[in-house]
């Protein structure tokens, strides 16, 4: 996690404006130019590293990961597929645990965002039905699939892609989005303890 921290750290970002500056040549002049705050060189680095790629929820919505997901969160994420039939909906089940041991405090501050290895298969309905059946149809939750290059890159940007997707990582990661406080968070770790640790995320 050091390695994901670091390169959140060290990454550079080019936001939409600049990107349609360099498109188009128009450059505004010296004088026009604000420096920028620290916070926003920070929100920069953090969207260039997680990205900004596009994705859809189970709800058919559009998002961009870092922006509409991530952006000033504490988030919990793992890792599933709809086709799997014993450790993904067992995860899920011991994560409703922790939601309703949240409280009032799911969503504002803490998000969970279970992102799809399987996105081929997985479309929005896949994933909404798989939500359904598991009681985990929350606004808070986001459950993520999308185009395969996309999904992919960003698993590996957290550092837990495998090929094979039956493989899939069953480690959590959570964060506190805005201070860059990042953990990792084994399985079976028991749900009162998974609350303690988004608490002191948030």
């Amino acid at each position: 996690m050091r390695t994901l921290i670091f390169l959140l750290g060290a990454a550079l970002a080019i936001g939409p404006a600049s990107a349609n500056r360099a498109a188009t040549g128009d450059s505004p002049p010296p004088a026009q130019q604000k420096p920028a705050t620290p916070a926003a060189d920070e929100d920069a680095r953090a969207r260039a590293y997680f990205t900004d790629r596009p994705l859809l929820t189970h709800e058919g919505k559009a998002v961009r990961f870092y922006t509409d997901v991530l952006k000033d969160r504490v988030v919990l994420i793992n890792f599933i597929y709809t086709n799997c039939k014993d450790a993904c909906p067992l995860m899920t089940q011991m994560l409703n645990k922790v939601r309703d041991s949240l409280g009032e405090r799911f969503d504002n501050p803490v998000r969970f965002v279970s992102i799809s290895t399987d996105p081929a298969r997985d479309t929005p309905q896949a994933l909404k039905k798989f939500a359904t059946q598991q009681k985990a149809d929350d606004p808070g939750w986001f459950f993520l699939t999308g185009e395969k290059q996309h999904v992919d890159f960003i698993i590996k940007r957290l550092g837990q892609y495998s090929p094979n997707v039956e493989a899939h990582s069953t480690l959590m990661l959570a964060g506190n989005v805005r201070t860059r406080h990042w953990i990792k968070i084994m399985p079976m770790t028991p749900p009162a303890a998974i609350v303690a640790k988004l608490e002191a995320l948030a």
